[in-house]
C-alpha cells in the first residue's frame, strides 16, 4: 500500500512540473496528523488563477502499548477555490478520499453523529473506505515561501470492514459496512511554498 501512496504523489508530481514557478507549487505537512503519529505529506499545485489541486496522504503503520492498534492509510485528493489569491487567504475545497484502516482496543474516541466508536474499545476492526466531502479553510502568509493553513471539512464515508472480538485473540465475529457522515478532514498545515 506504501508503494501506491508513493507512486500517486510521484504522478502528481511529474504531471505538474511545468508549473515550477514562484508561488505555484506547494508541500506540506499536517501538524494535527502529526500529533496522532500519523506520517503525512502534501503536494498542492496551481491550475489557474484562483483553483489549485491539493494531494495528500497518510500513513500510521505503528501498534501501541496494550495491543491498541491506529493503523491506516488514505489518500485525499483535493480541489481548491481561493477568494483573493491562490495560496493565500479564503478558500472553499471538495475533496475525495479512500483508504484502509486496521483499529481496535482504543478508548478514547466517543459516539459520534451515530456512529459507535466505544465499540472500539473491545473490538478490532479492518477495512477499507471511500468517501467525499467540502469545507472551508484559511492561509496565513508568513514569509515568502511559508504558509500556515487551517481547515476543516464534513462529507461521508462509505467503509466495509471485518469485526473481531477482542483485540488481542482476534476472533473473527462477522462483516458489515456502515455510513459515517462528519469531519472527514481537520489540517493545521506547515506550508512550504515554490
Amino acid at each position: 500500500m506504501k508503494k501506491y501512496l508513493l507512486f500517486l504523489l510521484a504522478l502528481c508530481a511529474t504531471s505538474f512540473c511545468n508549473k515550477l514557478s514562484a508561488q505555484e507549487w506547494a508541500v506540506k505537512s499536517n501538524l494535527l496528523y502529526d500529533a496522532t503519529t500519523s506520517m503525512n505529506l502534501g503536494v498542492e499545485v496551481a491550475l489557474a488563477e484562483k483553483w489549485t489541486f491539493d494531494l495528500s496522504g497518510n500513513w500510521n503503520p505503528f501498534q501501541f502499548s496494550d495491543n491498541k492498534k491506529w493503523k491506516h492509510w488514505f489518500v485525499q485528493p483535493e480541489v481548491r477555490y481561493w477568494t483573493c489569491r491562490k495560496f493565500g487567504g479564503h478558500f472553499l475545497a471538495g475533496h475525495l478520499w479512500g483508504g484502509q484502516y486496521n483499529v481496535g482496543n482504543v478508548d478514547f474516541i466517543p459516539d459520534f453523529l451515530g456512529t459507535n466508536f466505544s465499540q472500539l474499545k473491545d473490538h478490532r476492526y479492518e477495512g477499507w473506505f471511500v468517501g467525499a466531502g467540502v469545507g472551508y479553510g484559511y492561509a496565513w502568509m508568513l514569509g515568502k515561501h511559508w504558509n500556515l493553513e487551517a481547515e476543516l471539512c464534513i462529507g461521508v464515508a462509505y467503509t466495509e470492514y471485518e469485526k473481531y472480538f477482542c483485540p488481542k485473540c482476534g476472533e473473527k465475529i462477522g462483516r458489515d459496512d456502515h455510513i459515517y457522515y462528519g469531519p472527514t478532514k481537520a489540517a493545521i498545515n506547515l506550508v512550504y511554498l515554490f
